[in-house]
């Protein structure tokens, strides 16, 4: 896979302020977000968020206007991290490369079901994540199964259908979901 932008890349890099220390409050408040958001849903406060970044409530409404420019900004730039680990992980053995991919796509629904919460599957940014995701991360399983590692009576959107089925479930800890993130992996796997 040759490095490449997606359409969720365009909106965050339009989004991101360019000055640095602009830029460094954007990124801290979106980290915050992140972790409320897992925490409480979408009901987070964001009070809270600014606190957590370590800025005052007035530097969270200069970069997000609303809530839901703040969820937007929040999703646009999770699935942008995944285009770019399916980018960095192409190099890796095929099924390697999947996995890998896969992993971080499971840590990404944590916050995509808070978001989901807020935002329209209709909205003009979760068509431009969704083709992105699709766009990132459906040559590494096209890649697995040409290799003959990952079974072809499957798309890639049973794939995530899969993986999403089994984070939309609660968790003891982020080593239990990967377990059983795996165990259903073996059942796409093609063992030789």
């Amino acid at each position: 896979m040759t490095a490449q932008s997606f359409p969720v890349s365009e909106i965050v890099a339009s989004r991101r302020p360019h000055r640095k220390d602009a830029a460094r409050n954007y990124d801290a408040l979106l980290t915050a977000a992140r972790e409320a958001f897992a925490e409480h849903g979408a009901a987070a406060s964001l009070e809270d968020i600014a606190r957590r970044a370590g800025v005052g409530i007035g530097t969270l409404y200069r970069n997000f206007p609303t809530r839901r420019h703040l969820f937007e900004s929040l999703y646009a730039d999770e699935v942008d991290a995944l285009c770019r680990v399916a980018q960095e992980v192409a190099g890796l053995d095929p099924w390697e490369a999947l996995t890998t991919w896969l992993e971080r796509f499971a840590g990404y629904m944590v916050t995509k079901r808070a978001v989901l919460e807020a935002l329209n599957d209709e909205s003009e940014i979760f068509a431009a994540c969704r083709s992105s995701m699709y766009a990132a991360g459906g040559p590494l399983f096209e890649r697995a199964q040409r290799a003959g590692e990952a079974r072809t009576d499957m798309t890639f959107a049973d794939l995530l259908r899969m993986v999403s089925g089994i984070t939309a479930t609660t968790f003891d800890d982020d080593a239990q979901r990967d377990r059983i993130l795996y165990i259903a992996l073996d059942g796409v796997r093609v063992t030789h």
